[in-house]
């Protein structure tokens, strides 16, 4: 079914869920602070509205994606929300998420916020994933509109829910990020071949030892870090080998040092025989 939809903020993303959304069919009028962006969705059939006021008086629902929560706030002050589903896909803290939920409401507005698990040339493929928290009825009524973007995910009431899921993710792909980097330039310092080492070798590595963290959960929730495979005083020795190793081959050891710095601390504290998933009590 076809939906009248409000789109506000056409950077890269912005533009990227506004398209999707008219290839799916639905009528839907934009607005950007810079015009010009505007016009490859309008030769793909988007109204172009000139101002905020016009954009959001457009449409029941509104989609907004800027580059901050005070350009969300700067943008919609003293444009009539009423009536409004305002449906916020802009990054940002979890604290963020609530100051503009409320700031959403005062105005009559209802909320939803959303956290983006995809990089735009994702948006409408498989594998896109959004997180929202906030009003259960703005999702339950415009889910098929959602589900055009991204598979979405309600993950509470609370809209600092999403927002915080959201930073937990990246978190944990950063910290493979840096493990990865470490593992290629180690790799490249004895210049043995990186693209071999990387499909054949880290790759099935990493994979096999994301299946095995994700059996620490039970160890999260009993506070039983006992171990019979590797202990934090192995991991320790482990780590430093691994630093002399980076530092006798020139290699900066810099994005592995701060995990060490927890392992030292938690076996400082007589806990080396504990497992790594001691370490959630040590953060």
């Amino acid at each position: 079914m076809s939906e009248n939809i409000s789109f506000l903020g056409l950077g890269l993303m912005g533009t990227a869920l506004a398209s999707s959304l008219l290839a799916a069919g639905h009528h839907v009028t934009v607005w950007n602070r810079t015009p010009s962006k505007a016009e490859p969705l309008v030769a793909e059939g988007a109204v172009y509205a000139d101002t905020p006021d016009k954009a959001v008086g457009a449409s029941t629902l509104v989609i907004v994606c800027l580059l901050d929560h005070a350009s969300v706030t700067q943008t919609l002050d003293g444009t009539p929300l009423a009536g409004r589903a305002v449906v916020n896909l802009t990054n940002g803290r979890p604290v963020e998420a609530r100051q503009t939920a409320d700031w959403v409401a005062e105005r009559g507005g209802d909320y939803l916020g959303g956290g983006i698990m995809a990089v735009p040339p994702m948006i409408a493929k498989p594998g896109a994933l959004i997180l929202y928290s906030g009003s259960r009825t703005i999702y339950d009524r415009y889910e098929p509109v959602l589900s055009v973007v991204a598979e979405p995910r309600f993950t509470g009431a609370d809209p600092e829910s999403a927002p915080l899921l959201d930073m937990a993710m990246l978190t944990g792909m950063y910290g493979q990020i840096a493990g990865f980097l470490e593992a290629a330039a180690l790799v490249r310092s004895a210049g043995l071949p990186l693209r071999d080492f990387v499909a054949t070798l880290l790759t099935p590595w990493l994979n096999a030892m994301v299946a095995q963290q994700a059996t620490w959960v039970d160890s999260f929730e009993s506070g039983d870090h006992s171990t019979e495979v590797s202990n934090l005083e192995i991991n320790r020795a482990g780590l430093e080998n691994l630093v002399r190793t980076f530092r006798e081959q020139g290699v900066k050891p810099d994005l592995l040092l701060p995990l060490k710095t927890v392992i030292d601390q938690r076996t400082a504290r007589g806990l080396g025989n504990e497992g790594l998933s001691g370490l959630i009590e040590e953060l």
